[in-house]
């Protein structure tokens, strides 16, 4: 139960980072590789500050900051410098690398005697429960906080523009509307709660490591496309549920092959195997559906 409860965490805390590809995979369709580099900035940022002496919470607002300055930086190389959406993502995510190292090195612990949103003084109000429990609940808080804001956004006049670019960015024009904006906000946001996820998970690990980036876009692509397959034929799921489950049964698929005796240096390989069944299945059912 604890290795479950565990694993269900680690998916409500990766949906942050789900939510973020989906803006720019399946509204934007913007083939953004800035995630690898502003997870670990998030991670790297929060890493410094707590080191330091600041307030754990605080932490979450400035992970964010930083996030969209790096989602900005992409946006401003893709439509104001005309570089493709593909490369803009690599330039950015290559100078991440190096601004991570100079924030927080190449690894950087947080001591157990400083507190995380897990263990910090709000935090009481859970009561007894084990730390174990408490990540459980904070993280699913936290997940379904940005699951909601995020749906209330989408549903406004910004978040229709934001939506309605991905799909038809003529009629965006049509309207007046200066698409290549509607672009730059959507990755602010991606990029935003990217770091937010790796906010938490330095939170969680008490680590940052200039690698944990490496493969995140993998990860959000897998999530997505896993949620938004299972759940495509029920019109009432929101895609932002059916993105939050994707992370939670992805990680479970993944716990459930290092149970089996998968070997650690190997996990990046299962996962992008996963990814790759689950891309295939989505092509085979989408021809099957076609010659049907």
């Amino acid at each position: 139960m604890e290795l479950l409860i565990s694993t269900m965490m680690q998916g409500f805390i990766y949906a942050l980072l789900s939510y973020g590809v989906y803006i720019t995979y399946k509204i934007l369709d913007f083939p953004d590789l800035t995630v690898d580099g502003s997870f670990p900035l998030g991670a790297a940022v929060t890493a410094y500050f707590m080191v330091n002496g600041m307030n754990p919470y605080l932490t979450l607002p400035l992970a964010l900051l930083a996030g969209a300055v790096a989602g900005l930086a992409t946006g401003l190389i893709h439509v104001k410098l005309g570089v493709r959406d593909l490369l803009a993502g690599i330039i950015t995510m290559t100078a991440l690398f190096s601004i991570n190292l100079q924030v927080a090195d190449s690894n950087l612990a947080i001591e157990r005697s400083i507190d995380t949103i897990f263990t910090a003084a709000p935090t009481a109000v859970l009561g007894d429960l084990s730390l174990t429990y408490k990540k459980f609940i904070i993280s699913l808080i936290l997940a379904l906080v940005c699951k909601l804001i995020l749906d209330w956004y989408l549903q406004t006049k910004s978040g229709l523009l934001l939506r309605a670019t991905g799909d038809n960015d003529t009629l965006v024009t049509s309207l007046a509307k200066n698409k290549g904006s509607v672009k730059i906000l959507g990755l602010v946001i991606a990029n935003a709660l990217a770091a937010l996820a790796g906010c938490i998970v330095c939170q969680e690990q008490r680590a940052f490591t200039s690698t944990m980036g490496t493969g995140q876009v993998v990860f959000g692509l897998a999530t997505v496309i896993i949620g938004t397959t299972l759940f495509r034929r029920l019109s009432f799921v929101k895609a932002t549920t059916a993105v939050f489950f994707g992370s939670i049964l992805y990680k479970i698929c993944i716990q459930l092959a290092i149970s089996m005796g998968l070997p650690a240096n190997l996990l990046k390989l299962a996962m992008a195997v996963l990814f790759l069944l689950v891309l295939a299945a989505g092509s085979w059912k989408g021809g099957a559906k076609k010659h049907a």
